[in-house]
């Protein structure tokens, strides 16, 4: 670390929690494609684009991730955007449009299958670790180590 304040504990577990995010969201890729090549019909190249796009996306993520513990606000504020904003709604919008178009909780638990159960636990573990982050990185200690770092 390249300044000489202590990373206070706030920061730390952000940034644990940001990569617990990120663990779910490769969990859920890996889900979607086993189930998807897991069916008789071949994905073709399509999937495998998805596949490296995503990679590449969480790679970036994971640098910007490790920037925030080093107390870069940059880095902060495009979580705050990046994953916490866009990334919370992309989260949560198809299970609000399901419900919106007057769907029921019944119907989804009758159609449950295998890879919705696995994935449908690993969405509530990303969405739960990603608020839990992005309220840790603007505590107090964490707004003192940021302003400190600047």
């Amino acid at each position: 670390m390249s300044n000489k304040r202590k990373v206070p504990q706030e920061v730390k577990k952000s940034f644990l929690f940001w990569l617990v995010a990120i663990a779910a969201g490769v969990f859920e890729m890996i889900i979607a494609v086993s189930e998807i090549l897991s069916k008789d019909s071949g994905p073709g190249n399509s999937i495998f684009i998805a596949v490296g796009i995503r990679t590449i996306i969480f790679t970036v993520l994971v640098y910007i991730i490790m920037k925030m513990y080093r107390g870069r606000n940059w880095a902060r504020i495009a979580l705050a955007i990046l994953l916490g904003g866009i990334g919370t709604l992309s989260l949560i919008i198809d299970p609000v449009k399901w419900i919106l178009e007057g769907n029921s909780l019944d119907k989804a638990l009758a159609g449950m299958t295998f890879y919705s159960i696995l994935f449908g636990l690993s969405r509530i573990v990303h969405l739960a670790s990603v608020i839990v982050a992005f309220i840790l990185m603007f505590r107090p200690a964490a707004n003192h180590y940021f302003r400190a770092v600047a």
